[in-house]
């Protein structure tokens, strides 16, 4: 009886073995590189190790081989500072990330950078460090993966099917990011996304009752979440916790697990000085002697750790044959749905879509250019049937509302989102869609509000995501709301990130041709200024083509009256004013071009040899006519130009008084350009 007990237990025993061994693989890789990098954060992959490695060898359905695998599940690392749990992984698991450049941790050109970069490094999913980014973006992919499943599963063909997780930290929770997706995610009942709370209650600051106390449980399940609470070192737990959440369909899932930062260090588990710096080489030799493992040599990988970790590779390869023959099904029964699925995930437009952009004309009426960003958006929305978008409460007023479109709150293929006031979380939730792929997420909201998300666009225009925001209310025209609601320095402060592309058009007819280039802009987020109030519509039968827009600033109106002595340059609803001016100047005999510059980022694209052209060096005098900051025109105008803009607040009056009040009229306009010329 004795013999056969033992016999029984001694493949548990082995098997604990094994665990141990690959859980101390993945937290000895970590601290041997933060310490060689003498720079880092050690405490959080060795106390999350555990989860990760539980998460990675039994539930997570991905291929090494191809990061790319479109139906694999998504893992997420919001506490993008351990980022070297995520670089052990898939080192580990036989992703293309050899030992070599662990070694480099932090180091020029590496492809393990301080914070997980999407795009650089093969199986990071998105790119994290600022806490609460990561939780926002996963709930994105959730909600990615929910619309493509309802559009293109059918009945005995399930091509769509897959997990989003991610850990999560203490101060991921903390951020007000993190709150509105929580409980966004809640609302919207999002099964499949699972996240893992590390909870290990250690800051830089010091432990996490200096400032966070509340029940962190209590407030996930009000905001309709599945909570459980578990031992971080008790994989029996882990296992249960993850098949448990998987199980549960109707709301998205937290695991409340409780660790212990830098885990095992004799001196330093649960005490902030391991959150963000090295460990130090004593204490990593300690902490080595207390897990049994080999001092000698440095990033020391047991072969049978290994050899477990890389089973992933066939694991991947089979359930991604598996999925193929499972497409291959799938396109033999639905040839055109199948044909669509190749391009929507390859970002492609469907051929002759740019049919559908409506054009305008001024018989029409002044116009909006909010409004005109409607009709735009209502006409190709047939013709783009996974662009999908929302607002953040503004639909009546950012004109983003999906006509004739379900609602994805009620329907999983609705494709009007309603954010809710929540500008952070939609920017969060709108990377974490484009990071999925699949769909070509917008967002709206008024420009002044882009603030409240700005490190949301950052990140977008950090990872190159096609992601398109639609702000309007542009400007002091935007009137009786007054300067809470009226932007000044957000032109020049979106200007200044690199990889946004910002176009302020002048009209319906401009505006038209921005949404076609954002549409085809293959990479970067595009942000769309745009106006409340109406404006005249330009008449192109006239005046040049409005696709000039894609040269970023084009010559609208030409000197006429005489050699060319004056350069206005203009955006947006200034526009039409600075060509008023223009006709008072010339009827002085004034030579004067008028250039609409709807975006910087789009003309310094161009070869020099255009941009002379629309700016010749020759001509000194330049005004540039802009009811924002001044901020960045110089560039533009030279030393002996001038700038008309607002270096103040607005105030509280109908938009046309408040434009007058400050100069943004025909008449001053004329008097500013002229006196460039005394």
């Amino acid at each position: 009886m004795t013999q056969k007990l033992s016999a029984e237990i001694s493949p548990a025993m082995e098997q604990a073995k094994l665990d141990d061994l690959c859980i101390n693989t993945i937290r000895t890789l970590a601290m041997d590189a933060v310490e060689r990098a003498k720079s880092g954060h050690p405490g959080m992959p060795m106390g999350a190790a555990p989860m990760a490695y539980i998460l990675w060898t039994r539930f997570l359905r991905h291929n090494p081989l191809n990061p790319l695998w479109h139906d694999r599940d998504r893992f997420v690392l919001s506490a993008g500072h351990g980022s070297m749990l995520l670089y052990a992984l898939l080192h580990l698991t036989g992703y293309d990330l050899p030992l070599e450049q662990i070694k480099e941790f932090r180091q020029w050109q590496s492809k393990t950078p301080g914070h997980p970069e999407h795009g650089l490094t093969p199986g990071v999913e998105a790119t994290t460090g600022p806490l609460g980014q990561g939780f926002g973006n996963g709930v994105g992919m959730a909600m990615a993966e929910r619309f493509l499943a309802a559009y293109f599963n059918r009945r005995g063909h399930t091509v769509v099917d897959h997990f989003i997780y991610a850990i999560v930290s203490d101060g991921d929770l903390m951020e007000g990011v993190a709150s509105e997706a929580a409980s966004l995610a809640g609302h919207l009942k999002l099964g499949k996304l699972i996240y893992l709370y590390d909870d290990n209650r250690i800051t830089i600051e010091g432990e996490t009752s200096l400032a966070f106390s509340e029940n962190v449980s209590q407030r996930f399940e009000a905001y309709g979440w599945h909570v459980q609470e578990i031992d971080g070192n008790d994989l029996r737990a882990i296992t249960n916790a993850i098949a448990a959440a998987r199980a549960e369909q109707n709301r998205p899932s937290l695991i409340r697990v409780h660790t212990h930062i830098a885990y095992a260090s004799p001196n330093k588990q649960d005490t902030a000085d391991a959150h963000g710096s090295p460990l130090g080489k004593q204490e990593v030799l300690l902490t080595k002697k207390a897990l049994g493992w080999p001092v000698e040599p440095d990033f020391y990988l047991p072969t049978e750790a290994l050899d477990l970790f890389r089973e992933a590779i066939q694991r991947g390869r089979i359930q991604e044959a598996q999925w193929q023959t499972r497409f291959d099904a799938y396109a033999a029964a639905f040839p055109q749905l199948a044909e669509q699925w190749h391009h929507v995930l390859r970002g492609e437009l469907p051929p002759g879509w740019q049919e559908s952009l409506p054009s305008f004309l001024p018989e029409g009426g002044e116009l909006a250019t909010r409004q005109a960003s409607g009709k735009v958006l209502n006409a190709v929305a047939a013709r783009l049937p996974t662009l999908i978008g929302g607002s953040a409460d503004l639909a009546p007023s950012t004109d983003t509302l999906l006509k004739g479109f379900e609602e994805f709150y009620l329907s999983p293929r609705g494709r009007n989102l309603r954010f809710g006031v929540r500008e952070h979380a939609m920017g969060a939730t709108l990377n974490g869609m484009a990071l999925h792929g699949g769909v070509r997420p917008y967002g709206a909201t008024f420009l002044v509000f882009s603030d409240y998300m700005r490190p949301s666009i950052r990140l977008a225009a950090l990872t190159k995501l096609p992601v398109i925001y639609v702000f309007t209310h542009d400007s002091i025209g935007l009137g009786e709301d007054g300067p809470t609601h009226q932007p000044i320095e957000h032109l020049a402060s979106l200007r200044a990130m690199p990889h946004l592309t910002v176009i302020r058009p002048a009209d319906a007819t401009e505006t038209a041709a921005a949404w076609k280039l954002a549409l085809e802009r293959p990479t970067g987020p595009v942000a769309l200024i745009l106006t409340r109030q109406k404006l005249p519509v330009l008449d192109r039968r006239i005046f040049p083509p409005a696709d000039l827009v894609a040269k970023g600033a084009y010559i609208l109106a030409e000197a006429e009256a005489g050699p060319l002595r004056l350069i206005l340059i203009a955006t947006g609803s200034e526009v039409y004013p600075t060509l008023k001016a223009r006709t008072l100047l010339e009827a002085k005999g004034i030579g004067t071009r008028v250039v609409s510059m709807p975006s910087w980022e789009l003309f310094a694209e161009q070869p020099s040899s255009y941009r002379d052209k629309v700016l010749p060096a020759a001509v000194k005098a330049r005004l540039a006519v802009e009811a924002a900051s001044p901020f960045g025109w110089r560039e533009y105008v030279g030393e002996r130009g001038d700038v008309l803009g607002i270096t103040h607040f607005g105030a509280s009056a109908p938009g046309t008084v408040v434009l007058e009040q400050y100069g943004f009229s025909a008449e001053n306009i004329a008097l500013r350009a002229e006196a460039l010329l005394r």
